[in-house]
């Protein structure tokens, strides 16, 4: 009678424990659970942790005798004060990985992304890759990386490998530029999805207004119908990479790249940056527009003509300040 008295006693205090709120000195907690981990292990991690301060042979015992031991999913996860040890173990079982949040932005070069990853608490597989390597990894061997990515947030669990990250991304934008291609304007002088994306790449950098993109694009549109020079500067500074000093020249517009569309005529041979959903919309969807130049007004916004002489008029007023 006594045994079971006592036997009682502690599977009552076990039910009251379960639930009762926990005290996490290093709030929070981190736990890392990798695949294959035995539920002996899971246990002897939680206590070492600092999630649960009891004996992990209990707590070994207590997963064992419900059975989710065995149902515990890998991953990262972090633990708070209050939370309740039947919670630790809800979320341990139905894999609520705490994730963290990264934002690749619109009009990102690939090199800005590189940064980026290199900053979060990932698993920097891509450390010491090449580009070239980077895309070979991702499936995508001999594909140049520039626009490849979606601009968005991502979430992700620490020590997940940027390389799954990436792919995410990119994966991303598959989907998005095939949903924009499907809703092409078929008159538009586009051939393939790989020329939305470097068109749209190109609205993406020259757009300092939302409601721009349409007509900017428009204008590109009917520079290429007529066989004109884009001449855009975003894509000079791109070609010249590493030696753009932040002041475009005279002299860097007559230095030839492949991607310096004054001196070459058509689209460059890739994309300039990572363009937004809105900026491919626009490349396939382009504003029916007479204009064939465009200049910064200096307040976000453009002024559009549909002749040269139009457009030297507005470049003395709004960039030289003449009247």
């Amino acid at each position: 009678m006594l045994v079971l008295l006592l036997l009682g006693g502690v599977v009552a205090y076990g039910v009251w424990w379960r639930d009762q709120p926990l005290r996490i000195d290093a709030s929070p907690a981190e736990v890392t659970i990798a695949r294959g981990t035995s539920a002996r292990g899971v246990a002897e991690q939680l206590v070492a942790s600092g999630v649960m301060a009891v004996p992990p042979d209990l707590l070994y015992a207590w997963l064992r005798a419900t059975g989710e031991g065995t149902r515990i999913k890998a991953g990262y996860y972090e633990f708070s004060s209050g939370v309740s040890p039947q919670q630790v173990v809800d979320r341990l079982v139905k894999g609520e990985q705490s994730l963290r949040p990264l934002t690749i932005v619109e009009g990102w070069n690939f090199k800005q992304v590189r940064a980026l990853l290199a900053q979060q608490p990932l698993q920097h597989d891509t450390a010491e890759l090449t580009d070239e390597q980077i895309m070979e990894q991702l499936g995508r061997k001999g594909q140049h990386p520039e626009g490849r990515f979606f601009p968005d947030t991502y979430l992700f669990a620490k020590g997940s490998s940027d390389v799954a990250v990436l792919k995410q991304s990119m994966e991303a934008m598959d989907r998005m530029l095939e949903a924009a291609w499907q809703q092409r304007d078929r008159s538009v002088p586009l051939k393939t999805p790989d020329e939305a994306l470097v068109l749209a790449s190109i609205v993406e950098k020259e757009t300092g207004q939302h409601s721009d993109r349409g007509r900017i694009a428009g204008v590109f549109v009917n520079r290429l119908r007529v066989g004109m020079l884009l001449q855009t500067d975003p894509t000079v500074i791109y070609g010249l990479g590493d030696a753009f000093d932040g002041r475009l020249r005279r002299r860097h517009l007559e230095t030839d790249t492949p991607w310096n569309t004054y001196t070459r005529a058509g689209l460059p041979p890739t994309p300039i940056a990572m363009p937004g959903r809105e900026s491919l919309l626009a490349a396939v969807q382009p504003e029916k527009t007479t204009s064939f130049y465009f200049v910064a007004r200096g307040d976000g916004t453009s002024e559009f003509s549909d002749n040269l002489q139009q457009h030297n008029r507005a470049v003395n007023r709004f960039i030289r300040g003449r009247p």
